[in-house]
């Protein structure tokens, strides 16, 4: 039984079944005998193992319809969570979840018309509104376009067939298109097609970053003003060039200390000189890397999750901070 490790994750649940959505994504079905209450598109931090590691991942059940909680993950060669939650969990196996998080959801930024944007395992936060919204805001206007590598790649292709007509769906194939899914990558003016009503529309994106930046671009260009992206994939760790600065970093009280290039972020720096440090989401979202600053300048660039009190005092998501000087933390 995988026992709890991380404070973070004291919800226990058991593994109902696994089922095989496309040929690399598995949705992992999650009893949980107490109340979990969540929101249509939020996620949660998963205990990986026996081990510390936190990883996250999209609850892509919705509060109210769904039997189980569940888990929608693609297999990623390599990937320690993704190894562990697709291959070797098994039915009666517990796992150890974190409260429910994120402010991706519809239910926090209601609208009555909605644009839904969704490229590969992005569909996982998009479904789960969507179920919301057709059962509980019928009313509303939601369009849906979901792009994929191929076909078979379609994840919830029954669900989202159940949808329609009700959800205006469209499917892209990026690599294999058919008749029923357009040619190509989406492109700014394939979109302005597809959407003519743009500004009138609140957007959610959900999907790899390179394909949320440039789809946020093409919807402000558009016309859209009410955007909302999910940000809870890890970013790419920083490339720091040769030409960069020494910069030292030390714990207050302490003779442990390292140095780090300028240009890293405060959380490549502590993993880079084994300072104990617990990151999830690394994007500036799940709060995890909370860490204080005694002294030193810097840069932050989220400050989700902490209060006006933690920033005055120093408080920093070490995810999201660059250090610009040499820097003691608590």
């Amino acid at each position: 039984m995988t026992m709890q490790t991380n404070a973070l994750c004291h919800w226990r649940m058991q593994v109902h079944h696994v089922t095989q959505e496309t040929p690399d994504v598995w949705t992992i079905a999650l009893i949980n005998h107490d109340f979990y209450r969540w929101q249509a598109g939020q996620f949660a931090l998963v205990q990986i193992g026996k081990s510390a590691q936190l990883r996250a991942y999209t609850l892509s059940s919705t509060p109210g319809q769904s039997e189980f909680i569940t888990l929608t993950v693609r297999y990623i060669e390599g990937g320690q969570g993704s190894g562990w939650l697709t291959k070797s969990l098994k039915p009666g196996d517990y796992i150890w979840l974190s409260d429910p998080q994120g402010e991706f959801s519809c239910e926090q930024h209601p609208a009555d018309r909605y644009l839904m944007m969704a490229a590969g395992c992005g569909i996982t936060p998009i479904i789960s509104m969507c179920r919301w919204l057709a059962s509980r805001r019928r009313e509303c206007s939601v369009k849906l376009c979901y792009s994929v590598r191929s076909q078979q790649d379609v994840i919830f292709a029954t669900e989202l067939a159940a949808l329609q007509p009700w959800l205006d769906l469209t499917l892209i194939s990026e690599d294999t298109p058919t008749a029923e899914m357009p040619e190509g990558r989406l492109t700014l003016e394939k979109l302005r097609t597809l959407v003519p009503d743009m500004p009138s529309r609140t957007v959610m994106i959900c999907g790899p970053e390179a394909y949320m930046q440039q789809v946020e671009g093409f919807t402000r260009t558009l016309g859209a003003a009410d955007i909302w992206k999910e940000q809870f994939t890890p970013v790419q760790t920083t490339e720091v060039s040769a030409s960069s600065q020494p910069l030292s970093l030390r714990a207050s009280g302490t003779e442990k200390a390292g140095s780090f290039s300028s240009g890293a972020t405060l959380l490549e720096a502590m993993e880079r000189n084994a300072f104990d440090i617990v990151a999830a989401c690394r994007s500036g979202v799940c709060g995890c890397c909370k860490t204080q600053i005694v002294s030193g300048d810097y840069q932050t660039s989220s400050q989700q999750t902490l209060t006006d009190e933690e920033v005055a005092a120093g408080f920093v998501l070490a995810c999201s901070c660059k250090p610009v000087s040499d820097i003691v933390i608590a």
